[in-house]
């Protein structure tokens, strides 16, 4: 099925310099001295295109002035297509400020046209630009419904309605030539339709013609892909000075997008991303305080990331204003397949597990979330240490080396063993201790002193299990008693 999504982003000239998710502070964007575009806040104040400079001024002294920034522009649609690429791996440049996306081979994997227009609308907010959507079975035919706003069409007849009803002025070659098409009654592409073609041609030129037929789908259309860089690394300058971390995280959200898309488009995953901000220039300059995220689990989706971004930028203390924002992907590696089994691993699977980690990392700090290393000791209290969760075991050699072990072991040992007093020449915790299980014998440290101990499971009249072991002594003198540990 051949569909397309065109994008027409009518508001880009002003939203270069006020994206949606910033604060309006009234901008107003000049072009050869008039108004191109005015931001809400502006408006409001009475500020409308076309007004000349002094007039603008005079409705919204406060306004924020700017030039129309054609680099500016370019580069943000640079971006926004990057951030398509996750989408579909053909997205194309129209003209005026539009993208045309070829979606027929995603319609499956995103769950149908609505789905993925959905997060196509998703993924521009957090851009922060506004778009007009359409689809179309042919890219001039979505191209020209999302210049006009007219909405969408899946079949080509309803695509031939559509157009008939369009005004002949949004055909590029055409503009030169409207007054006397208006002179003639020619108003919308249905009435130019039915001009002779051979004059139409002599009097305006073929591209009228390879328009009009390609949007019709009598014409096939040729485009140049955007492709992906061989590297990543996007940047965001601020247009105020930002004081506060948590504040930079729509920022920050933009560019993940731009990485997704990137990812998808090069088939990558990411083990490690590297946020800097860029603190102000000059006789106060100073080096960019760097974020880095290292990843257990390589990822290619921006949920995950936006969750870990969030929770830094949430405790990091800045020590100078920010006035930029680089992303890089230092480390990738090529998108591991997805699981080929049949049902879902309950409690969720390694990657999810791995994913709730490095969120209570970011959280609570690398050295509040610790696993347990086991290590090759008979010695209870120095059988296992904690290490930070990102640190790699090695499974396979700890449990070679693990002495066996017959009698079952406590999940809850005493950071200090507790000395028990005999009663009737029974050790007496509570009540007295009733031993359930043979000793056993455990002797250790021969290097840092030598430890002889017998270890028992015993029972107290409550029926909680307890383990306790006996110190083995020389001579006569009478052994003492430790809990050592308790059973759940």
């Amino acid at each position: 099925m051949h569909l397309w999504i065109g994008l027409h982003l009518p508001r880009l000239p002003l939203e270069v310099f006020s994206p949606r998710w910033s604060v309006d502070t009234g901008i107003v964007v000049l072009e050869q001295g008039g108004v191109l575009a005015a931001s809400p806040l502006a408006r409001a104040a009475g500020v409308r295109p076309g007004m000349r400079r002094a007039g603008a001024l005079m409705m919204a002294p406060e306004a924020q002035l700017y030039e129309r920034a054609p680099l500016l522009e370019a580069e943000a649609l640079q971006a926004v297509a990057m951030a398509l690429l996750q989408f579909t791996p053909q997205v194309a440049e129209g003209e005026e400020a539009t993208l045309l996306l070829d979606v027929g081979a995603s319609l499956r994997l995103f769950g149908g046209i609505r789905n993925l227009c959905c997060k196509v609308r998703h993924s521009l907010r957090s851009l922060g630009y506004s778009a007009r959507l359409s689809t179309a079975p042919t890219a001039r035919g979505a191209w020209l419904l999302a210049r006009s706003g007219a909405g969408r069409a899946l079949k080509l007849s309803t695509l031939e309605r559509k157009l008939d009803g369009l005004p002949v002025s949004l055909l590029p070659p055409l503009r030169p030539y409207l007054s006397w098409l208006e002179g003639i009654g020619c108003l919308t592409l249905g009435e130019l339709g039915r001009l002779p073609r051979p004059g139409l041609q002599r009097r305006c030129g073929a591209a009228v013609l390879e328009m009009q037929d390609a949007a019709r789908g009598e014409r096939p259309e040729m485009f140049e892909w955007i492709e992906a860089p061989a590297s990543f690394r996007a940047r965001l300058e601020l247009f105020d000075r930002i004081d506060d971390a948590a504040l930079l995280l729509s920022g920050a959200c933009r560019l993940l997008q731009q990485l997704c898309g990137w990812l998808c488009a090069r088939h990558f995953a990411v083990e490690r991303i590297r946020l800097s901000l860029e603190h102000e220039r000059g006789r106060v300059a100073r080096p960019p305080t760097v974020i880095e995220i290292a990843l257990a689990e390589p990822v290619w989706r921006d949920e995950h990331l936006l969750r870990l971004l969030k929770e830094r930028l949430a405790k990091t203390q800045l020590e100078a204003h920010v006035i930029g924002l680089i992303l890089e992907a230092p480390e990738v590696k090529p998108m591991a397949p997805l699981s080929d089994t049949l049902f879902p691993e309950p409690g969720g699977s390694k990657e999810d597990r791995q994913r709730l980690f490095e969120l209570l990392v970011a959280r609570l700090g690398t050295e509040n979330v610790l696993q347990p290393s086991p290590r090759a000791d008979y010695r209870p209290e120095h059988a296992n240490a904690w290490v930070p969760v990102h640190e790699k075991l090695r499974p396979a050699y700890v449990q070679a080396q693990m002495p066996p072990q017959r009698l079952p072991r406590p999940a809850w040992l005493m950071a200090k063993p507790i000395e028990l007093i005999l009663r009737e020449h029974r050790p007496y915790y509570n009540s007295p201790l009733r031993m359930v299980s043979p000793a056993e014998r455990i002797e250790g440290g021969w290097w840092n002193g030598t430890e002889a101990r017998d270890y028992f499971v015993a029972e107290g009249q409550d029926h909680a299990y307890y383990w306790i072991y006996r110190e083995r002594l020389g001579g006569a003198a009478i052994p003492r008693w430790y809990l050592h540990g308790m059973f759940g």
